[in-house]
């Protein structure tokens, strides 16, 4: 009798296993496109001053190397890519240890400081997104190459495609520079962006993109360098960047209503990063956060990239005490939480 229980609990098991292997076929690879979000080391190729291939980056990372992505440690993307049971981590395409092989189960070209507008790129010479989606095409090739024609295109069929951009947009073009301000109003810009994006999600279902993740911006008045810079008010989360923050984000609500309608097909979802993140700032303790308002490295006011070095000395020795890991970006506790947030909210129906 005990021999007939064990042989029907490896029977389950081995059903269950099966089971779960078809769900995760489901999703093969993880394609990602972005900023600094989600760039996991794009960056180290160019010639730009935007990098952080250099400790303390990468202090709690795997093996703790800094590898070019903006935090201590893993990023969201490494993180969905572990939910969908296909490897802890997404290599970025320019990263010249890795091959068609790696990237064949998921691949990164996001680059940090780019934007939606080709002027974002330009403020610190990164990879702009048109020149994302070029590379994705000569992936498309080499992808064919090395697994034939029928099970690539199933491969980009079936992948899961993922996008974080925006934030620089505002941040890094808008607000500090006088070209864009100058053209658009605020609304105008954001209708601006919100084509651009259209356009592109277009042209990946051109190329055979089904399932997309479009993501929205965080609540960009509360990143601690604009909080230092608000300093009349007590240094308190910027609300005009928030709400400028919380409109483009439904005008990306707007544009996936109507693509989804548009494109035959496609399985367009949206997720939010303003909402868990802004909870999380408000209500540190009930995620185990101390500090709010600054970051773990250096002073936690304005360093970013460079002036985030090892010799700092100021830098934090527990980085998951913090919601911000520079100024900019979230630590890798944070991360974690976000793309949580994300699997259970946006992703869950390409689970099944």
């Amino acid at each position: 009798m005990a021999n007939n229980y064990k042989t029907i609990h490896w029977f389950l098991l081995a059903h269950l296993l099966l089971q779960l292997s078809n769900i995760y076929a489901r999703v093969p690879a993880i394609i990602v496109f972005g900023d600094s979000s989600v760039d996991s080391g794009n960056n180290n190729q160019i010639s730009t001053i935007l990098k952080s291939n250099f400790r303390p980056y990468g202090r709690d990372f795997i093996g703790g190397q800094p590898t070019g992505r903006f935090s201590n440690g893993r990023i969201p993307t490494d993180f969905i890519s572990e939910a969908f049971g296909i490897k802890p981590t997404i290599p970025a395409y320019l990263d010249p240890t890795y091959d068609i092989k790696d990237f064949a189960s998921g691949v990164c070209f996001a680059s940090a400081g780019t934007g939606y507008d080709n002027a974002t790129s330009d403020v610190l010479s990164v990879i702009p997104l048109w020149k994302e989606m070029e590379y994705y095409k000569e992936y498309q090739k080499d992808l064919r190459g090395y697994l034939g024609e029928e099970k690539a295109n199933e491969v980009l069929f079936e992948a899961l495609y993922l996008m974080s951009i925006g934030t620089n947009d505002f941040l890094e073009n808008y607000y500090v520079l006088p070209r864009r301000s100058s053209e658009f109003s605020i609304e105008e810009y954001q209708n601006f962006l919100a084509g651009i994006a259209g356009n592109f999600i277009r042209e990946l279902y051109k190329l055979g993109a089904r399932k997309i993740c479009m993501g929205g911006v965080p609540p960009m008045g509360c990143l601690p360098l604009e909080r230092a810079t608000n300093i009349l008010s007590g240094s308190e989360c910027i609300e005009e960047y928030n709400n400028v923050a919380k409109d483009f984000n439904e005008k990306l609500k707007g544009l996936i209503e109507n693509l989804n309608k548009e494109l035959a097909g496609i399985r367009l979802v949206f997720s939010n990063p303003y909402d868990i993140l802004l909870e999380i700032i408000q209500n540190p303790e009930s995620f185990g956060f101390e500090d709010t308002a600054k970051a773990c490295c250096g002073t936690g006011m304005f360093e970013m990239s460079y002036l985030c070095d090892q010799i700092n000395p100021f830098t934090c020795s527990d980085a998951n005490k913090y919601i911000f890991w520079d100024s900019f970006h979230p630590t890798e506790k944070t991360n974690g939480i976000v793309a949580d947030n994300v699997v259970k909210n946006s992703l869950a129906e390409f689970l099944w």
